[in-house]
């Protein structure tokens, strides 16, 4: 299409040449026929010119719809990294995170433990001369005084809402900020362990607050 264009414009060139050298030797009806034969090459040219242009366009929004394309598959797959990145990182912090909260409550089970431990051999070794069967039948509880009821060593560890020491089955908060730490499972409505994460009432207030 190039060379055709521009073989039509040398030949215009031409013909305007030799039309104005013999346009006074020219009949009207010749000079008629010669500006009509310029006019009808002009317009072909002026057709083929629109067309390049056209042409161009249409590459033009081709290779920019290309481009565009490139940069959205790119920024998306950029946001995929990204995103990858952010999960496993969060992945790592919350295995660190549930790593040492197992290694704390550990420490506290083993607390509790051997302070349980310490207490009862405490409690056994200030255990006075065992009384008659007589004196021993007339201290007996009744079945309806609970185990809580009895003296607690005031330096044993206390746990809970009710402030009291260690028994039966107890949860531990996750929040290794709380205060407390251990609950005793019905002063928090609990009958068994909860799936997942658990956070005492208190914690559970804090946290609603932010």
């Amino acid at each position: 299409m190039p060379n055709i264009s521009n073989d039509l414009l040398k030949e215009i060139d031409d013909m305007a040449d030799k039309y104005s050298g013999s346009v006074r030797n020219l009949s009207p009806v010749e000079k008629t026929e010669k500006l009509k034969k310029m006019e009808e090459s002009f317009a072909k040219a002026k057709e083929l010119s629109d067309d390049k242009v056209q042409l161009a366009m249409q590459t033009y929004e081709m290779v920019d719809k290309h481009i565009r394309k490139l940069d959205f598959d790119l920024a998306r797959f950029e946001a995929d990294l990204k995103e990858q990145h952010e999960q496993e990182l969060a992945a790592s912090d919350e295995e660190n995170n549930d790593s040492k909260s197992r290694s704390k409550k550990r420490k506290k089970s083993r607390g509790r433990s051997s302070g349980a431990d310490s207490t009862r051999k405490k409690r056994r070794t200030e255990e006075p001369v065992i009384p008659p069967l007589a004196a021993v039948t007339a201290f007996i509880p009744s079945p309806d005084v609970q185990v809580l009821d009895m003296p607690v060593d005031p330096n044993e560890p206390t746990y809970c809402l009710c402030h009291q020491v260690s028994y039966g089955e107890m949860i531990g908060c996750d929040n290794l900020e709380c205060p407390i730490e251990w609950f005793h499972f019905p002063c928090v409505g609990l009958t068994t362990k909860p799936k997942g994460k658990w956070y005492c009432p208190k914690c559970t207030i804090e946290k609603k607050k932010k």
